[in-house]
């Protein structure tokens, strides 16, 4: 249960371990907490502070390997940190980097140094008080197509993926857990010998209503909030800024024509399906981002905002910040084998999976290895491994294509170009111009192999083409993907 990033990909690590796998979601994949974050395949630099040394070592270990398995979703991003005295002394931030630097063997990106921003190009676009800083490098995702190819993977390796179907009720009847499961057309029950909740921040609600099971852990639900604007830079850096109440916030490049600045850290206590900024936490983000930049922003330069709910494992934190981005899995043997996903981020979601996978195995009596720390996702196997060697394969391969479709293509699908433009060879192979940059042809891909029904899935979690249309209207493919829906026959139905 749960299509997010920890759902689909223990999905995807059960069906290539041979596992029979059933997942469902009850909205669309990464409609909540994974399409929310800050987009970062990260160690959290700010988590040595608090000492969570042993959970830096292995997000720094997954920030590499997820690097190398999906480098057309995601890419090396550099930090640029502006120096404030008054925070935190230099010394405390190199000591820092060099930990940063060697917990864990780094093969895709370069070591942190300290640089003179008076005499840099990120130092530009700073208020004149910043002339020392320090860059490091972390990794940047898409993070909703992280989802998607998890569930793509999946699916080619045997599992089946149902999406906007509700799990209602775990009962345990006859040695198995009987799943009644309920979509808009009907219900349905499927028998399994073993359950993985990965509900996110529904994980402790669903233990408490749904089964007969008493959870051990809980989740402390954490907002975290993001603010969209025009570029404030035109570099290719990004930021990581201090703030008086010792958090931080990033300003990072974000569909090169934005910036993208977060996060938030506020507990959360309604439902997570409501999430939504608070004019405070704008007001808190533009204030932090005016601090350092030279051009300063209001709540009224926010093109685009968004909120997302952590399900962080509860601990004595009383502060979210310091609520440790860990996760624990843990397994009910009784009535039958219930494994219950809490907390975890984005950068440690394989190792989870791997983890999760494992642990039920062992209780099935099923013990497949390991087998994605090497694995490519979807689209990842591009030539070396680059994807500059890759975008030059493209731009050969199909000039008829306009340049900037071309790249969010690439970007988007890796490799798997090929299915979305198979048997187009022209621009009007790709059929009716829907919407700007948006074609016939590639709704129909998305439809019908990414699970995309809505123009929400499309615009906003397969692309973000949502952000460049502006006040565009968008009812033309919401009339589009209707009349598809009214054609397409009942058998096609998840249940």
């Amino acid at each position: 249960m749960g299509g997010g990033v920890n759902g689909t990909g223990i999905a995807r690590d059960a069906a290539g371990r041979g596992l029979r796998v059933v997942l469902c979601e009850q909205d669309d994949l990464a409609s909540h907490t994974s399409s929310a974050s800050t987009k970062l395949i990260h160690g959290g630099l700010r988590y040595l502070e608090d000492f969570h040394f042993s959970l830096v070592r292995k997000a720094l270990r997954e920030r590499e390997v997820l690097l190398g398995a999906a480098p057309h979703i995601m890419r090396p991003l550099h930090f640029v940190m502006p120096h404030a005295a008054h925070l935190r002394p230099a010394w405390m931030i190199r000591a820092g980097l060099f930990l940063y630097d060697h917990l864990a063997s780094r093969a895709h990106l370069a070591a942190s140094s300290g640089i003179r921003l008076d005499a840099h190009i990120a130092g530009e676009p700073l208020k004149s008080g910043y002339t020392r800083g320090f860059v490091y490098s972390d990794g940047w995702v898409d993070d909703a197509r992280l989802v998607v190819l998890n569930a793509l993977d999946a699916q080619a390796r045997g599992a089946q993926v149902l999406t906007r179907v509700r799990c209602e009720q775990l009962r345990f009847e006859n040695g198995l857990w009987q799943a009644g499961l309920r979509d808009a057309h009907g219900s349905a029950t499927v028998s399994a010998r073993a359950v993985v909740n990965a509900s996110g921040p529904w994980v402790s609600e669903f233990v408490k209503r749904a089964t007969p099971v008493h959870a051990r852990h809980e989740v402390r639900l954490v907002k975290g909030s993001h603010i969209v604007v025009p570029r404030l830079f035109d570099h290719r850096f990004a930021y990581i800024f201090q703030n008086e109440d010792r958090r931080i916030v990033f300003a990072i490049p974000y569909e090169h024509d934005f910036t993208l600045i977060g996060t938030t850290d506020v507990d959360y206590h309604d439902d997570p399906a409501k999430v939504r900024i608070a004019a405070d936490e704008t007001s808190y983000l533009c204030a932090l981002a005016n601090r350092y930049f030279k051009h300063e922003i209001t709540s009224a330069d926010v093109v685009w905002s968004y909120s997302g709910v952590r399900p962080l494992l509860k601990d004595e934190s009383n502060d979210p910040m310091s609520v440790t981005r860990d996760y624990a899995l843990e397994l009910d043997r009784e009535p039958a084998p219930l494994l219950s996903v809490f907390g975890g981020k984005i950068t440690t979601y394989r190792k989870l999976a791997e983890d999760a996978v494992t642990l039920v195995g062992s209780v099935l009596g099923h013990g497949a290895p390991p087998w994605t720390e090497r694995a490519t996702l979807p689209g990842g196997d591009l030539p070396d491994g680059s994807f500059g060697v890759f975008l030059r394969t493209v731009e050969r391969n199909y000039s008829w294509l306009p340049g900037p479709l071309r790249r969010r293509y690439a970007h988007a699908y890796g490799t798997r170009i090929t299915h979305v433009l198979k048997g187009a060879t022209r621009l009007t192979d790709l059929g009716e111009q829907i919407l700007p940059q948006l074609y016939e042809h590639e709704v129909e891909y998305l439809c019908r192999e990414e699970f995309a029904r809505t123009a929400e899935d499309i615009l906003w979690r397969r692309s973000k083409l949502g952000l460049h249309l502006g006040k565009t209207d968008i009812e033309p493919l919401t009339r589009y993907l209707e009349s598809r829906a009214a054609a397409t026959p009942r058998a096609a139905e998840a249940l």
